[in-house]
């Protein structure tokens, strides 16, 4: 059934097919949303009197058997049905009449997948949210418990200065609460009604649009209606530059881990049970976990693009190739969910390696060490890096660490995890 076809009228099964396209497998994610999109929508008309009392009762009845239907795992999109609207409508008229016929007066398709989306997003959002303090949670923890425990800083991938294991974790923590907040104002975005809008004209009905906002819970509605349509694209895109935030961080973390599970560094390792093996080398213990993190997250960085080139320079109105935007963000997220959990369980069970710093091969890695020491005796800056310049040069160069003393804000003996926990909580807090 295509709630747009008229009597009489046919469409080549080809381009039904084309048309149709992925539609029914992304629309499943909808479903619960489409219905209470519905919910909402015919409780406003029975308030504005294009429903009556008994067709009201009558329809949200249906409506929530076929929640409940969806909710438990008993509800599919039937091939004869292009799509989650059209399947909830052909429903409620075979059961009730000409009361499910109402469903869609003052509607159109494009504002109810546009409420639809923005009410998955939201709740997509919080998971992810939820998943995000849950790897934080897990990486200040980290820093906490390893705080004193040494570990060779490196630029351009050459031995640089000491840093810690406390300030590595606590680096990826912070760095989630900058994504944390571009997720907040992703979910801001989300956070407004699109329905009422219709076709992106609105309607000669005396819709109320605010009574759906409120019974829908959002923050606000898209006021104008041209821009509710035009807001289709725009809100996936928010997300996916969001995901793309956490994917970068998840991504570098995850190159930093399997560079530091490698026999070259050996700085962290993981029980057998959440390695891989070889098929040939038995001595072999894969990060594959991780690697596959990267991989995950690197294609999520990609979507915010994809979403652009789909949407861009399009007129206002609706255009079909909004269709497209579920099959691009639609498996990001359920990505983007997935590496969350992963990374979590894997640093559940990371192990840190003790003492790295005492192997004879870090031992320049003390040299800015010895310059300070020298500085804080009387020699002038660039004379004590000068004569360690030379010590290094001719080989004659030794320093015994003794306690690394950074004292700073975010150094290695000051790693303001309280700072950072706090400005984390500001921003969960506004959720």
């Amino acid at each position: 059934m295509k709630l747009w076809q008229k009597n009489n009228t046919a469409t080549s099964e080809k381009i039904e097919a084309f048309t149709v396209g992925r539609d029914r497998e992304f629309d499943m994610a909808l479903a619960k949303y489409d219905v209470l999109g519905s919910l909402a929508h015919t409780a406003m008309l029975h308030s504005v009197g294009l429903l009556s009392a008994a067709e009201h009762e009558a329809l949200h009845s249906e409506m929530n058997n076929i929640l409940n239907d969806i909710e438990s795992g008993n509800f599919a999109i039937d091939n004869t049905c292009e799509d989650i609207h059209s399947q909830i409508e052909f429903i409620l008229t075979e059961r009730l009449g000409d009361a499910g016929k109402k469903i869609h007066t003052g509607r159109s398709r494009n504002d109810q997948v546009a409420v639809d989306i923005k009410l998955y997003l939201r709740d997509q959002l919080h998971t992810i949210k939820d998943l995000t303090v849950a790897l934080f949670d897990i990486l200040l923890s980290l820093s906490d418990a390893n705080k004193d425990k040494l570990l060779p800083g490196y630029t351009h991938l050459q031995v640089a200065m000491p840093s810690s294991f406390g300030l590595w974790f606590a680096a990826y923590a912070e760095s989630l609460v900058d994504d944390m907040q571009l997720l907040r104002t992703a979910y801001s975005i989300a956070d407004k009604n699109p329905l009422g809008s219709g076709a992106g004209y609105g309607s000669s009905f005396p819709l109320d649009r605010t009574k759906t906002t409120e019974i829908l819970g959002f923050d606000t509605l898209h006021y104008n209606s041209i821009y509710a349509q035009m807001s289709r694209g725009k809100t996936e895109k928010y997300v996916a530059v969001a995901l793309a935030a956490i994917g970068a961080t998840l991504s570098r973390f995850s190159m930093d881990v399997c560079m530091y599970m490698s026999q070259n560094f050996t700085f962290v390792s993981f029980p057998d049970h959440l390695t891989t093996g070889s098929s040939i080398m038995p001595h072999k213990k894969n990060p594959d976990v991780f690697e596959l993190v990267r991989a995950k997250c690197n294609r999520i960085q990609a979507v915010p693009n994809e979403l652009t080139l789909l949407c861009n320079n399009l007129p206002s109105g609706y255009h079909r190739d909004m269709q497209l935007t579920k099959e691009i963000l639609f498996p990001a997220i359920e990505d983007m969910k997935a590496c969350l959990e992963m990374a979590v369980l894997m640093l559940s069970e990371v192990q840190v390696k003790d003492d790295i710093l005492k192997d004879e091969k870090y031992k320049y890695i003390f040299t800015v060490e010895k310059i300070n020491e020298l500085v804080n005796s009387g020699m002038t800056f660039r004379d004590a890096y000068r004569q360690v310049g030379d010590e290094v040069q001719s080989g004659t160069f030794s320093y015994t660490p003794g306690n690394i003393s950074h004292t700073h804000e975010g150094s290695i003996g000051n790693l303001c995890n309280d700072k950072i926990r706090a400005l984390f909580a500001s921003v969960t807090a506004s959720w």
